[in-house]
């Protein structure tokens, strides 16, 4: 379920950051195709909690930097380690392809920190990507992480739809193809989630939390390098984590 009045400050603070300059209530509320009244309201309130404001007289608003220094303070109680910056470059320069940490979301896997390939053609994913947790690699080795009766909880709040092909449906089917995991050493995705997309990750956990470290690309480059890129991947692991 989405909050609709928390996903239009989100919405306003994406458009800005795509947009980098600011823009007057009508731009705005245009642009979303908001009510100027509301619009208006959301805008005061974001100036009046130091969010927003007028770089110039009748030239509009633009965020403060109150949204980084907030941002920074959630991050520093919680970072991740120095060393997985270390790791995601050497997997992406290693691999060619695009390189990602995940964490739990809910029923989603989301990306924490992201190297993305330098190549023309590549997965494209940003910090805050979220895919399902039991329709991805990331997500399944996120889900090797939990006990049995955690996983059987979650599980009861996933709705379980045919994304692809391979896309998982049912408890018994996840559950299988987690043993297949733990036997082959690796979890991997054929666009279990996302057309022509392959994705193989392992399990990254810190002391008590979970997070998983993903190599993902196009299926035409990655589909005879499972292997090579799984001994990468694990090799890094085993080089760089504590």
């Amino acid at each position: 379920m989405i909050v609709r009045q928390a996903a239009n400050v989100l919405d306003i603070l994406e458009f800005f950051a795509e947009s980098r300059r600011p823009a007057t209530l009508s731009e705005i509320a245009d642009h979303f195709g908001w009510p100027r009244s509301s619009t208006f309201n959301l805008l005061t309130t974001l100036a009046e909690r130091g969010y927003l404001y007028e770089p110039k007289p009748r030239a509009g608003y633009y965020p403060t930097p109150r949204w980084l220094v907030q941002a920074q303070i959630v991050a520093q109680a919680e970072p991740l380690p120095a060393w997985t910056k270390l790791i995601l470059a050497e997997l992406a320069a290693d691999t060619g392809e695009t390189v990602a940490i995940g964490g739990a979301a809910g029923t989603m896997a989301v990306f924490l920190d992201v190297v993305e390939s330098r190549a023309s053609v590549r997965y494209f994913a940003k910090v805050g990507h979220r895919i399902p947790i039991h329709a991805s690699s990331t997500g399944r080795a996120l889900l090797l992480q939990y006990s049995l009766e955690d996983r059987l909880a979650l599980y009861r709040k996933i709705e379980f739809r045919q994304f692809g092909p391979q896309t998982p449906v049912s408890i018994d089917m996840v559950e299988a193809e987690l043993r297949r995991s733990v036997d082959r050493g690796y979890c991997v995705s054929y666009a279990d989630f996302s057309a022509d997309l392959a994705g193989i990750a392992v399990p990254l956990g810190l002391g008590e939390r979970r997070l998983s470290l993903v190599v993902a690309g196009p299926m035409f480059r990655m589909q005879d390098r499972i292997e090579p890129i799984a001994d990468t991947l694990r090799r890094a692991v085993g080089r760089h984590a504590p």
